[in-house]
């Protein structure tokens, strides 16, 4: 029995667009036109708010968001009604160190958004300078329109946007800015823009061009977790891949974010999950040579030997004291 003729013909449809993609690039393809995933099935904004308050810590940002979300919602009501609409701008400023959970709050609203109607799609698409400054003359303008052009119907998240005015001569940053603003204002209804870095870097960003004043009015500032946050989502990170920390474990992990070096470069979250994954690595090779033998407890349970070794691993000066000698 012969193929039918529409599979045929998609088949010849996917090997010339195979071919075109190979002789002019997808770069120039997706200028053309840009490919579109299917949105995932929208969540209720009860869920959306359920997950954010399951968060660990961030009860500040918890409670700038609740805010934020009641604010829109007065408003679409007041529209509903005819009654006049207060202006205000959606897109955020998120002033934090690496780590405190900027990326995860930026996911959730912009599925907030989705289910509250503002955007039709609420994806989230991150980019940081390299995804919107190109390398020579008239690449940045065409760079930056792509990637706003992907983020349309959702959020482009942009990490560490003071990179975007680095004050050199020569640099293409501003004009990546220049063109962000303009399509800010064409897509006003489309697009929602969230700009984020460390606060004092942030600040004098913002200070660099007028129009990023006016158009992002409202911060929200992550501060760093405590250190039973910081346990707590180690615990997470555990109970997520199926492993546990035992009680040396836990006592190790703590001491070691208790003494860390806390600023700009201490990484929060993130330092915890290498932590996590360093200390895998060290319950792997302890159990090197009998894997065979152990059981479902022992290759899920994470001691202080291989938190001790996770540290040793990052360089910090913990695993020396005494208890991981006992």
């Amino acid at each position: 029995m012969g193929r039918n003729p529409l599979e045929d013909a998609a088949e010849r449809l996917r090997a010339l667009g195979e071919r075109v993609r190979q002789t002019v690039g997808d770069d120039l393809v997706d200028q053309i036109a840009p490919r579109r995933t299917p949105p995932e099935p929208a969540r209720s904004l009860d869920e959306l708010k359920a997950e954010l308050e399951s968060l660990t810590g961030l009860v500040t940002v918890k409670e700038q968001v609740r805010a934020l979300l009641a604010f829109l919602q007065v408003q679409a009501r007041r529209q509903e009604l005819g009654l006049a609409e207060v202006a205000t701008s959606q897109h955020l400023v998120f002033l934090g160190n690496p780590g405190t959970g900027k990326t995860t709050i930026a996911r959730l609203l912009a599925e907030m958004y989705r289910a509250m109607g503002l955007l039709k799609r609420g994806h989230l698409v991150e980019v940081d300078r390299a995804g919107l400054v190109g390398e020579y003359v008239g690449t940045t303008a065409v760079k930056t329109d792509r990637a706003i052009r992907r983020a349309l119907d959702g959020v482009l998240f942009i990490d560490e946007a003071y990179a975007l005015a680095r004050g050199e001569s020569r640099d293409f940053g501003p004009e990546a800015v220049e063109t962000l603003l303009k399509r800010m204002e064409d897509h006003r209804h489309r697009l929602v823009v969230i700009v984020a870095g460390y606060p004092a870097l942030m600040r004098r960003f913002l200070e660099s061009n007028p129009g990023l004043q006016s158009r992002f009015s409202r911060e929200i500032v992550f501060p760093d977790y405590t250190t039973e946050e910081l346990v707590s989502i180690g615990g997470h990170f555990a109970g997520d891949a199926e492993y546990r920390f035992d009680e040396g474990a836990l006592v190790g992990l703590r001491s070691i974010l208790e003494h860390a070096k806390r600023g700009e470069r201490f990484g929060n979250a993130r330092f915890v999950r290498t932590l996590f994954e360093q200390a895998l690595n060290a319950q792997a090779l302890r159990l090197e040579g009998r894997v065979g033998e152990v059981g479902e407890d022992e290759l899920s349970t994470l001691t202080a030997e291989d938190v001790a070794a996770a540290a040793r691993m990052l360089g910090e000066e913990q695993p020396r004291r005494a208890f991981w000698r006992r």
